[in-house]
């Protein structure tokens, strides 16, 4: 009996324990529990953490449990088998190039319904953020954590090159010289490192006003060719060549956290980044770090950048009750509040306007004003098909086309013929899912 007794304890403060250490409430077994898949992980994590204890502790008649679900391929590859049944959770976080399969899965309730519904301020959200979620006039998914792309650089080794770090490059020219000069002053340094992931070149693609794909990006139509191969898309492979001939341009293939280590180990003066790495960026670097808007060929007109990260989807087929508290804890998460606290934790842009008078943020971009760049880069950008970004079932795959492409372009072969055979192949898979689509 004793024994018994000292494994029942042991066992509670176990539990006691892994709450402690998970930062999360327990549900109380008269509220409406919640299952949200996710894919966050480090400093997000935390933050997501947080926000969604605030929320379980705010009220008592809604419990959300946060479930990690792996990367947003891993995830949306579980949501796929268990979508429209019982199994699925009743918030699914979907990476943004997700959506187009997203809608067309019939496995979730448009969130523009309970908005209706609730007569909800669309106000409160960002309009180029809300462009890019909403097709045929209809929002589909609650933006969440929404991010674009950023230059980051470091600013002594700016100040050693003779460069401005109050005056970073803009045009592809500018780049190129400061790579130049940041090579040449900087011991073991490369100037600017590209990685291999196709996100970057869509974004570099729209800020000069290009569309990945036709029928004005996939937003007015079905999609059925390719069109990231025109003059536009080469300027950004001649631009990348002609750094790897002056012999500044970093190659770390596809490895992101080998670009970063690059760069906080000084062996790369400038890369772009997600903003959702600023926090992270600011906090582990040796020296200052410098945010810059993302580069332009010099004859073409700033056009601005697409969101990118993900969204909050309604699983179909739960309750009327279960809908609207999950809808609860969106509104939550929408907050200013919420919002001010997810982006100065992270990185992410506040999805929400009014999260800029949050006192956390006012008093952040004193200490910190570099996180302003980026918020002035999205609030500057022109909204456009190029900027709302493409939609298409098969953007996932695309991007592995892509990054053959990428790929090739260090390898030192035929730009154009690289980025031709990309697009054949991406009109190959788009031409083959119409046809299924038909049938």
């Amino acid at each position: 009996m004793k024994r018994k007794m000292i494994v029942a304890v042991f066992l509670l403060m176990s539990s006691v324990l892994l709450s402690a250490c998970s930062g999360l409430s327990h549900a109380d077994d008269n509220r409406i529990q919640i299952v949200f898949w996710h894919s966050m992980a480090g400093p997000p994590l935390e933050a997501l953490n947080k926000i969604v204890n605030d929320f379980n502790q705010s009220q008592d008649e809604i419990y959300v449990k946060p479930e990690y679900q792996g990367s947003y391929e891993e995830s949306l590859a579980k949501f796929r088998r268990v979508g429209g049944t019982d199994n699925a959770p009743n918030i699914y976080q979907a990476q943004d190039i997700g959506s187009k399969y997203m809608i067309e899965s019939g496995d979730i309730v448009p969130v523009q319904q309970l908005m209706d519904e609730e007569h909800y301020n669309m106000n409160q959200l960002e309009r180029n953020i809300r462009n890019y979620y909403t097709v045929n006039g209809k929002l589909y998914s609650m933006p969440f954590n929404s991010s674009t792309p950023v230059v980051l650089y470091n600013a002594d080794a700016f100040k050693k090159a003779g460069l401005d770090p109050n005056k970073p490059p803009e045009t592809y020219s500018q780049f190129r010289e400061a790579a130049k000069k940041l090579t040449q002053a900087n011991k073991g340094m490369k100037g600017f490192s590209f990685l291999n992931y196709p996100w970057f070149f869509e974004e570099l693609l729209a800020v000069q006003g290009g569309e990945y794909i036709n029928q004005n990006n996939g937003r007015t139509g079905l999609a059925t060719k390719a069109t990231f191969n025109s003059q536009k898309g080469l300027n950004i492979f001649k631009w990348l060549r002609e750094m790897q001939k002056d012999g500044t341009l970093a190659n770390y293939g596809t490895s992101g956290d080998n670009e970063s280590s690059g760069f906080l180990t000084q062996k790369v003066g400038m890369f772009m980044s997600s903003s959702a790495s600023m926090a992270e960026m600011f906090k582990n670097a040796p020296f200052k770090v410098g945010v810059a808007y993302i580069p332009r060929p010099d004859n073409i007109e700033r056009q601005g950048v697409v969101i990118g990260g993900a969204s909050l989807w309604l699983s179909k087929g739960k309750s009327a009750k279960e809908e609207k508290a999950a809808f609860a804890f969106m509104k939550y998460m929408a907050s200013p509040k919420s919002q001010a606290d997810w982006h100065i934790h992270t990185g992410y842009f506040p999805i929400n306007p009014g999260a800029y008078k949050e006192p956390i943020i006012i008093k952040n971009y004193k200490k910190t004003p570099q996180f302003k760049v980026a918020v002035n880069q999205f609030h500057d950008t022109k909204s456009t098909y190029a900027t709302r970004g493409p939609m298409m079932t098969l953007m996932p795959q695309s991007r592995v086309i892509m990054s053959r492409a990428i790929d090739d372009l260090y390898q030192g072969k035929n730009l154009q013929q690289s980025l031709d055979t990309a697009a054949d192949h991406v009109n190959e898979a788009i031409a083959q899912m119409n046809l299924a689509n038909k049938k």
